[in-house]
């Protein structure tokens, strides 16, 4: 049972659902969205929510053909439109998290247009303040899309995690393939210090010692007595080429290795030359495992393909590599830092946007992002976002999926 499925049981068991709330006043594509099925607003001429006040009604919509989404308003009196100049128009929008912002108006042939842009989501409760004859007509009613509730206990079972929007740094980050090789600064190739015949050997291949540990007894040629061979370094015995009463000749009796530390060899092809530098951080990953490391240093790498070597020591004192194991590197090119940007996992598509979920207590809303640079783990947000905002990071997916299942629309 994936764990998608799991949650869903999980959420079920519990007796909770979240609940969605996404109703609006919107016209030129903007549909009503209502999906606790409660009555929806009459409408009028224009398509806008109808406000009725005794005989005075106001017609209030949010239009947005060929134009960025602004109020218009039209009224009449008794049945009889007024003409604009005769009447003025307030409205005030409170937004998820406290936000207000207010809108003035301005008479313009047979309406009262709007002074400013109505940011998206059009979501937030409203308040209408219309004056006719030196009396004062008010509304007030919510207007959500994009809207979700959700118990803290349904959000834990569904494994939704948060964070909070701020500043950061960008990784321009190269991607470079290799492996991991033993150290050589760490391999030990062991020889008898005077010929002779081997009397004892006490380690086996794949045996660990310690430096200053005998690992054979040999009786020298010349002297006749026997010396000790010791391991010069602490590692593990990965070759053995001596047997008691065989004679030490002139070959390698041991290698050992301290595999604790290994090093990184990446390819890198020349267009890539400029760019890499020692001491600039890297990430290894394979096999679902990863490591961070720094370049080294940088070599000519032999044969005919014209590619550099970026070499780095790779801490293995977890025994999670071994060596002559293939990675993929990235190297950690350019820092940005910029004013604010989140992470890569929160991004959903959502109509023709690419959204985040901001959180507040148990209610999560839609925010519309306009995007700059990325390092692809996080991404610069230029507008749509404030610094401090909490947003949903991990299984966002699950709020979109709820809104979705609604049937929420909102076509431009």
């Amino acid at each position: 049972m994936n764990s998608f499925i799991k949650t869903l049981l999980l959420i079920a068991s519990l007796g909770l659902s979240a609940n969605l709330l996404a109703s609006g006043d919107h016209d030129h594509g903007h549909d009503e969205h209502d999906e606790h099925h409660e009555e929806e607003p009459q409408k009028g001429v224009h398509n806008g929510r109808l406000l009725e006040d005794g005989d005075f009604v106001v017609e209030l919509a949010i239009f947005e053909q060929d134009v960025p989404p602004e109020y218009r308003a039209w009224a009449s009196m008794d049945g009889k439109p007024l003409k604009s100049g005769d009447w003025k128009l307030e409205v005030q929008l409170t937004r998820l998290g406290g936000e207000v912002n207010t809108f003035a108006f301005k008479a313009e042939q047979d309406f009262l247009r709007g002074q400013g842009v109505v940011e998206e989501p059009h979501s937030f409760d409203v308040k209408v303040t219309a004056t006719y004859q030196n009396q004062q007509h008010q509304w007030t009613y919510p207007s959500y899309e994009g809207r979700v509730t959700m118990e803290d206990e349904v959000a834990a079972a569904s494994g939704l995690t948060k964070a909070i929007a701020g500043e950061g740094v960008l990784q321009e980050r190269i991607k470079l393939y290799g492996t991991i090789v033993a150290d050589p600064l760490r391999v030990s190739h062991i020889q008898a210090r005077y010929p002779g015949l081997i009397r004892s050997v006490k380690p086996t291949i794949g045996a660990r010692v310690k430096a200053g540990d005998v690992l054979a007894t040999v009786e020298s040629n010349e002297s006749l007595r026997e010396y000790p061979l010791l391991a010069p370094i602490d590692g593990v015995v990965v070759e053995r080429h001596s047997n008691a009463g065989e004679f030490t000749a002139d070959r390698v009796l041991f290698t050992l290795l301290d595999e604790r530390v290994l090093e990184l060899h990446l390819q890198a092809f020349p267009t890539d030359a400029s760019k890499i530098k020692t001491g600039q951080a890297i990430t290894i990953n394979a096999n679902g495992q990863q490591a961070h490391t720094k370049t080294e240093y940088i070599t000519p790498r032999h044969g005919e393909t014209p590619t550099l070597e970026v070499h780095a020591p790779v801490d293995n004192s977890n025994n999670l590599w071994v060596p002559n194991q293939a990675v993929e590197g990235w190297v950690d090119i350019a820092q940005t830092p910029v004013p604010l940007m989140v992470d890569n996992r929160a991004l959903q598509s959502f109509r023709d946007w690419q959204v985040v979920f901001i959180q507040i207590g148990e209610t999560y809303e839609i925010r519309p992002l306009e995007l700059g640079r990325t390092d692809g783990q996080f991404t610069e947000v230029l507008s749509g976002l404030n610094a401090g905002d909490s947003y949903v990071v991990e299984n966002s997916f699950l709020l979109k999926a709820d809104l979705e299942k609604s049937g929420a629309s909102h076509d431009h």
